[in-house]
């Protein structure tokens, strides 16, 4: 599951939400999975935050809309808000909420309704009802998905850039690994090599030898001859690895070489 509070620069979301709320005058706020708020709350009125969130009741019904709703909604204050949901990689990981604004004239008979089950002063609700922003629903879900469009577009880039800076970690690690043994493959096969150009000379020593003691040195002879094949094939062999190796060295040059 992807951490989106390991992931996000709050400062700019922050930064992109307020100008957001200051722009629109809808209210806004980032959570997580879990529900727990990453960024601060932009522009949420006295109405919701003191008096309809301010009571026990309020702040019960606030809660259950938010985790509930999605897309443009009324709240049970009768507000209009939203919810979008942050997407990573076609994980979600979290949610914009807020509107907090009045899609028309209130209704004040049906707002002293909402404040007396709520056990809130009716006149003080009213005051701050009338201080929330009226906006058309069609205006409040164009700005919501704008915001969630540039949001997303913000937490997939830092998703990808970190994404991107792990692999490339990866790779250098990788890189060192694949150069390490290369040089001992050159090592050895150099070593190899020695071993065939040394078998080579015994074997020759031998068919002399074998040469000097007549008929009884034939069979050893045969041996020797065919040591001496072995030896001149195994260094072929050897000469191929290490040119492989060296071509090898190069592509890893060439891969480390690569500037951005």
């Amino acid at each position: 599951m992807i951490d989106i509070n390991k992931l996000i620069d709050k400062k700019t979301l922050q930064q992109i939400q307020d100008k957001f709320s200051d722009a629109t005058g809808l209210a806004a706020i980032a959570v997580d999975m879990n529900g727990n708020y990453i960024t601060e709350g932009s522009n949420f009125t006295e109405f919701c935050m003191k008096y309809t969130r301010g009571s026990a009741e309020g702040l019960r019904r606030c809660v259950k809309c938010d985790n509930e709703c999605t897309g443009t909604y009324y709240c049970h204050a009768g507000l209009m808000d939203f919810s979008c949901d942050l997407v990573i990689n076609g994980e979600k990981v979290g949610a914009i909420i807020g509107g907090q604004v009045l899609p028309n004239e209130p209704d004040e008979a049906y707002f002293r309704k909402i404040a007396r089950e709520l056990g809130i002063n009716e006149d003080e609700y009213i005051k701050a009802l009338h201080k929330v922003p009226i906006k058309n629903e069609k205006s409040i879900q164009a700005s919501a998905g704008l915001l969630a469009d540039v949001v997303n577009l913000l937490i997939n880039l830092k998703y990808i850039e970190n994404m991107n800076k792990k692999k490339v970690d990866v790779f250098n690690s990788e890189l060192s690994s694949v150069t390490s043994n290369i040089s001992s493959i050159k090592t050895n096969t150099s070593e190899l090599e020695d071993i065939a150009s040394m078998e080579n000379i015994l074997s020759i020593n031998a068919m002399i030898e074998a040469s000097r003691a007549g008929r009884a040195g034939n069979s050893f002879a045969i041996v020797a001859r065919e040591m001496s094949e072995l030896s001149k094939k195994s260094t072929g062999a050897y000469s191929k690895i290490k040119d492989c190796a060296e071509q090898v060295t190069k592509s890893v040059n060439r891969m480390n070489n690569v500037e951005l």
